[in-house]
């Protein structure tokens, strides 16, 4: 009998035009403001913000005109080594003497510079062509470092001289020292070959470590100076670390790119 009751109500007002009609509650109307404070914020930031990025890659602190390998021009055994590594010579000074059928033959400086590692040892017996020293082209040792990175060849596109590099370098505490500060100085138009990368560095093994996911671009970067830091280069720390820094010194580069609007980097 109820339910028949309430089946007669229910046909006799069947719109419930007579209910009272609630479009949200007060909680409801809380959730709707924020959400539409929101998506305002977001829309304004994505049509007038930026977003910054970087583009990380291995590299090398060297000077600016690279480094040569040395190669003896002819075979036999090491009689003398002349010079001692870090020295300084000019073009056409000896460096060792090899001992050969025709008599000692002397193994001469192609160019000037310090040479940074001897690779021929006394007694040693040395082939026509093999590599006896690097000497790095340097003429004052004085003269500032560059980094030189190497970054994947599809990438030059992105950057900009003039674009702020972050510098991590191998042999300094970056959580204590931080990181060095440099600036994009010239990016290569073409890719460098691992012997392109070879003959500039004075190194194969970091030509092959370089050129290990295809031909990348080299890009120069400046170091920028300070006269108040005992490196006499700028760092994101106060002072750096203690001690200078060397030529031949691995590093990891962070540069960074030109800042885009969301809207752009979202979009294709």
């Amino acid at each position: 009998m109820q339910f028949r009751q309430k089946a007669l109500s229910k046909l006799q007002s069947p719109e419930e035009l007579d209910v009272p009609v609630r479009f949200a509650r007060p909680q409801g109307r809380l959730v709707l403001a924020v959400t539409v404070v929101v998506i305002a914020v977001a829309g304004y930031w994505a049509l007038t913000g930026t977003v910054a990025s970087k583009l990380s890659a291995p590299g090398v602190l060297t000077h600016a005109e690279g480094s040569y390998l040395l190669q003896s021009p002819v075979a036999g055994q090491v009689t003398d080594v002349l010079v001692k590594e870090g020295r300084s010579v000019s073009p056409g000074t000896p460096v060792l003497t090899v001992r050969t059928d025709r008599g000692d033959r002397p193994v001469r400086a192609v160019a000037g510079g310090r040479v940074t590692t001897l690779f021929a040892r006394m007694g040693s017996v040395v082939t026509t062509g093999a590599d006896v020293a690097t000497v790095e082209r340097v003429t004052d040792p004085k003269d500032p470092l560059v980094a030189v990175l190497y970054l994947p060849g599809d990438a030059a596109s992105t950057l900009q001289v003039g674009a702020r590099v972050d510098l991590g370098v191998q042999s300094v505490p970056r959580d204590r020292y931080g990181v060095l500060r440099g600036r994009v100085e010239a990016v290569s138009r073409t890719p460098q070959t691992r012997e392109q990368i070879g003959a500039f560095l004075g190194d194969s093994g970091l030509a092959a470590q370089f050129s290990g996911q295809g031909n990348p671009v080299a890009v120069l970067v400046r170091l920028d100076r300070s006269s108040s830091t005992p490196s006499g280069y700028t760092w994101s720390s106060t002072d750096g670390p203690p001690h200078p820094i060397d030529s031949g010194t691995p590093v990891t580069g962070a540069v960074h790119l030109s800042a885009q609007r969301p809207v752009d980097w979202l979009l294709p």
